[in-house]
């Protein structure tokens, strides 16, 4: 039975440095890249396949901006300059594959959902210290995205055993190329049994916690652990909470969760 971890309140984590190009140079350059690789394929390939390559130029790119409009800009820029502009002819319904695309990058179901939001480097800095896990605990990132938060969860646990469950394909394949020490499932993180894991953690939206904290009183055991960046479980008291990114914390509770508690403070 792991102990019980102690209250933390002020460990701060910043994370560390990294080029973040001003906006709106990051659209600027997937825009460019689009474009160019367009029209070197104009005229050697077929039309429809010259614009979805160069749209998914676009939707790849898109999932390095923050925040959902940047991103539509992003892989909506080439696709709309493209039309308006008359660079090439397709029938009506071609347009549509653009949107596609988007669809299969961001499925519906995963907006219900958090949106595609990586987890900061260093925001899981001192987990280790208030949850610790013995070597190779099944560790599980709960919609893992591109792959951020696993990297954080191997930063913090090194030795256990990483795995990551996406419902989105194409960035549960990209999860795996960016992780390969961990293993990466497509699969609804709400049908998939959590009984297994050690430790889960998620970074999902305020409405979405109510919903984990059902779906963990329901199938994880005692002692196991559920980690949340920036989200608490609406009326339950934390076991330990860890100061990270930009005022935002990280929320531990080791289970059983009870019912109804005192609201964290």
């Amino acid at each position: 039975m792991p102990r019980r971890p102690r209250r933390l309140h002020h460990l701060h984590a910043p994370p560390p440095r990294r080029i973040v190009l001003p906006w709106p140079l990051p659209a600027v350059l997937v825009w460019a890249a689009a474009w160019l690789l367009f029209a070197g394929l104009r005229g050697s390939v077929a039309p429809l396949a010259a614009l979805g390559l160069a749209c998914a130029v676009g939707v790849a790119g898109s999932l390095l901006a923050q925040g959902w409009w940047r991103r539509g800009l992003i892989a909506l820029g080439f696709p709309l300059s493209a039309a308006l502009g008359g660079a090439v002819a397709l029938p009506a319904w071609g347009w549509l594959l653009p949107l596609a695309l988007l669809l299969l990058v961001y499925p519906l179901n995963a907006w219900r959902d958090a949106p595609l939001f990586p987890t900061p480097p260093g925001a899981l800095h001192g987990l280790q210290d208030a949850v610790p896990l013995s070597a190779g605990a099944p560790v599980l990132d709960a919609g893992c995205g591109l792959g951020d938060g696993l990297k954080a969860l191997r930063a913090a646990y090194p030795q256990a055993r990483l795995h990551g469950l996406e419902w989105s394909g194409p960035l549960a394949l990209l999860c795996r190329l960016r992780c390969p020490w961990a293993r990466v499932r497509r699969g609804d993180i709400w049908a998939t049994d959590w009984g297994g894991y050690d430790l889960v953690y998620v970074f999902q939206r305020p409405e979405s916690m109510a919903r984990v904290a059902a779906k963990a009183r329901a199938e994880m055991a005692p002692g196991r652990w559920l980690v949340s960046l920036a989200f608490a479980v609406p009326g339950v008291r934390p076991s330990a909470r860890l100061d990270s990114f930009a005022g935002h914390a990280v929320w531990i509770y080791q289970l059983p969760l009870p019912a109804d508690s005192a609201a964290p403070h």
